[in-house]
């Protein structure tokens, strides 16, 4: 019998996306002045308004206003006929400094080491469904979805607006091993003079197949654009808000989640650091061939260093006893904040490029946490 899993993507026009993309690139021009600033900006937007609020303690010289207004030009809101655009938008501000008790917590004097900026449990995962060990349901969803804007900023698709959003279900046989692909969603703001059918072709010619032509899509269902129209859309079609596309920006849903968004926050909030590291753990113990599946959850107390706990789980795939696992994990990566954020280098500004298609499984020069350099460590428990 077949299991079937799904998981979603989303395009940077989508008004969530949109959102995380101006959180962080407000984080990334505090990080490129001052690499210790502390930030955890919001934003919201709705037609013709952005709302930009939260907590940012730096010594750079920010123009909040004009970020914002490179950032929604970025993503592609240009046109009126959007109902979101660059030149008329309205944008309110309501930053204040980061509190002062949750400073206390984190700033730590020379001779003791960083507290983590939260509580909170995160979880970091990898399988080997992928070359990037990312689930396959969601590396696709990203993939439809990172070609569907590339498509539209290229002009190699006429007539597409900057919202979209796909999904892909797979297939596992009975071994839970990959079988075939079932089925494809994919919906596109779009101009008035689309037809549904000619959509259709379209999104299969330039977007589906050549992302697919790799996988068995012999039995595959696709729904393009359902509804059957989609000229409304991004903000003047749905309010967005940073963070609220956390199963997006991870797993798909295939692996836990704490909770916590990543989008706005500087890396003394574990929230991001912590789940960066422990998809860095994960991605190398599998890898390694120490497991073909592992999950890391990390949890910590605010404006404490060490975490309170730390849970690896490879789901008896591993081929070493799981306690030499631990073992290595413990010995070889430092798990406090400061250890993470430089580990991982993690005061740089290269957020803006994680908003969208995921913050894993890219190879990116920048994604450090993507970085397989630590494989020797697990290998040698074999």
């Amino acid at each position: 019998m077949y299991k079937l899993f799904s998981s979603e993507s989303v395009t940077e026009g989508h008004p969530d996306k949109l959102s995380d993309y101006i959180s962080d690139s407000i984080l990334d021009a505090c990080l490129e002045q001052d690499p210790e600033s502390r930030v955890a900006i919001e934003t919201a937007v709705t037609t013709h308004y952005c709302l930009l609020f939260g907590e940012i303690t730096t010594k750079a010289n920010i123009d909040y206003k004009e970020i914002v207004k490179q950032a929604i030009l970025d993503v592609g809101y240009t046109k009126e006929a959007y109902g979101y655009s660059v030149d008329t938008v309205e944008i309110d501000l309501k930053i204040k400094e980061q509190s002062a008790d949750i400073a206390l917590g984190v700033n730590k004097n020379e001779n003791k080491s960083l507290g983590a900026g939260d509580q909170g449990l995160m979880f970091g995962y990898a399988n080997s469904d992928t070359d990037t060990f990312l689930p396959l349901p969601i590396y696709l969803a990203h993939r439809l979805a990172e070609r569907l804007s590339f498509v539209r900023k290229t002009n190699l698709v006429e007539g597409l607006r900057p919202d979209g959003k796909t999904q892909v279900t797979v297939a596992y046989d009975e071994n839970h091993k990959i079988d075939y692909i079932h089925t494809v969603v994919l919906s596109t703001q779009h101009d008035e003079f689309w037809t549904q059918e000619a959509l259709h072709q379209t999104m299969l010619e330039h977007v589906i197949n050549p992302v697919l032509k790799d996988y068995d899509t012999s039995k595959t269902i696709y729904k393009i654009n359902p509804t059957g129209r989609f000229i409304i859309g991004g903000p003047h079609g749905d309010a967005g808000l940073t963070g609220r596309k956390i199963i997006v920006d991870t797993y798909g849903g295939y692996a836990r989640h704490g909770g916590g968004a990543f989008s706005g926050k500087d890396a003394t909030k574990v929230d991001r650091s912590a789940a960066y590291m422990a998809r860095y753990i994960a991605k190398n113990i599998v890898a390694s061939g120490v497991a073909s599946e592992c999950e890391i959850q990390l949890a910590y107390a605010i404006g404490v260093s060490e975490p309170v706990s730390v849970a690896i789980n490879t789901f008896d795939t591993e081929k070493v006893d799981l306690d030499k696992i631990y073992q290595a994990v413990l010995k070889h990566f430092d798990l406090t904040p400061k250890g993470i954020i430089k580990t991982l280098k993690l005061n740089r500004p290269i957020y803006k490029k994680t908003a969208a298609y995921g913050h894993f499984g890219r190879n990116i020069e920048d994604f450090s946490w993507e970085s397989l350099d630590k494989i020797e460590i697990f290998k040698e428990l074999l």
